[in-house]
């Protein structure tokens, strides 16, 4: 069983991977110097039009500014796509 075990699991440092901090200096190079909107922005925008669905995360891609927000609604799994620049939905897959 692993309960046992859980204490020493949440302990163990997490490292990311060098590209993950490359890419997560340069996104917030891009917010200090007002090339994206900041994350709370897009939130305020985009959950707004997804009634009745579970908002699980995002990923920002870089350097293209694309911030990608994901939700679950009735088992399906819906990707929407924000211009990190504009906060425009620009894309959206799923149900």
């Amino acid at each position: 069983m692993l309960l046992p075990l859980l204490p020493l699991l949440l302990a163990a440092p997490v490292e990311a991977a060098p590209e993950q901090v490359r890419e997560g200096a340069v996104a917030l190079q891009a917010r200090r110097a007002g090339k994206i909107l900041p994350l709370p922005e897009i939130e305020r925008r985009v959950l707004p039009t997804m009634k009745g669905a579970q908002y699980i995360g995002v990923d920002l891609e870089m350097p293209s500014g694309i911030y990608t927000l994901k939700f679950l609604r009735d088992g399906n799994v819906i990707w929407v796509d924000v211009d990190g620049r504009s906060g425009q939905i620009i894309g959206r897959t799923g149900n």
